[in-house]
């Protein structure tokens, strides 16, 4: 190959178009020749996000920022979403996060729910804010400036006077804490041997069977109420249908009307009584025959003395005297 002019240009031209091909790629040149989604989402703070910064979900790009621009207080981001497999719907949430700490920044798009219809070009996200790198590393540095503040207030302390009052405290307390430890000690022991009430509960298989047969019970009497339960629903289905002799009761008229007759019949009776009439009516309220009643029991007192005073035979002379 002759190194002539025009080689020379050929070759510059190429590795110029190689290299603007590079850059393209790299700046997202070539996404304004793609065909794809445009989206938009508001933003208070967009942590440094610029024109062709990669837009993702789930860690895939799916697409690039077209431009950035101020609107009603917030920061409004263009989006192309070029990537045909991506669905973005409706209800998907746009944040901006970065690489890393040093990392580029990039707008970072959710899923959404099933519930969610997939977006149309024109369409606005809903987003939500991501922590500033310069605030995690201001409350990072208020952090390690208080953990320096407690270093500092400890290396003035005296470890010494600290310690001292708490060996003080173990050599004073040493033989309570000692019984205290052999007494924990002695009834973990018994525990495990099954010994008092506590060994018994865990360890005494009586003591379960009892247990278990109390349940068992409680089961059966349970069962038992609620057959009982069942019997007296269906009583009272029979009642409300008028079946049986309590069910006559409750639901029959013509028997609630002749309980209402004799009712009525019983209480006129009653107030016959009350006024005297009739014979029992007189037998209560009559006085004069109360008295006669009253003057017949004395006769027959004074009768059955006298009898009494004349002796057996007198009594038999009087009887049988009238038979001759």
């Amino acid at each position: 190959m002759k190194n002539t002019l025009e080689t020379r240009l050929g070759i510059f031209f190429a590795v110029a178009l190689v290299a603007t091909a590079v850059v393209l790629e790299m700046v997202g040149g070539f996404e304004a020749f793609r065909k794809g989604v445009l989206l938009t989402a508001r933003f208070d703070n967009i942590l440094e996000l610029k024109s062709g910064d990669p837009v993702k979900m789930a860690g895939k790009q799916i697409g690039r920022v077209q431009a950035i621009e101020f609107a009603e207080r917030k920061v409004l981001v263009r989006m192309k979403i070029t990537e045909k497999s991506a669905v973005v719907r409706d209800d998907s949430v746009a944040t901006i996060r970065f690489s890393g700490l040093l990392g580029q920044n990039y707008v970072a798009i959710g899923f959404g729910t099933d519930k969610g219809v997939a977006v149309t070009s024109g369409s606005e996200l809903q987003t939500t804010a991501q922590p500033d790198m310069g605030e995690i590393l201001a409350k990072i540095e208020g952090v390690a400036s208080g953990v320096q503040r407690l270093t500092d207030n400890l290396s003035d302390v005296d470890l010494e006077q600290l310690l001292v009052p708490f060996t003080d405290f173990l050599q004073q307390s040493g033989p309570e804490i000692s019984t205290l430890l052999t007494n924990v000690t002695d009834i973990s022991r018994q525990i495990r041997s099954g010994e008092g009430t506590v060994g018994k509960l865990i360890y005494d298989d009586a003591l379960y069977a009892s247990a278990l047969q109390t349940v068992t019970n409680l089961n059966a009497t349970a069962d038992d109420l609620q057959a009982t339960l069942t019997d007296a629903k269906a009583v009272v289905a029979d009642v409300r249908a008028g079946q049986g002799t309590l069910g006559k009761l409750v639901t029959d008229e013509q028997l609630y009307n002749e309980t209402t007759t004799a009712m009525t019949n019983l209480r006129e009776i009653m107030q016959k009584i009350n006024r005297g009439d009739g014979a029992v009516g007189k037998l209560v309220n009559d006085q004069s025959l109360i008295d006669n009643a009253k003057l017949t029991l004395r006769k027959i007192d004074k009768a059955s003395e006298t009898l009494e005073d004349q002796g057996p035979l007198t009594v038999l002379g009087i009887l049988i005297n009238p038979l001759f």
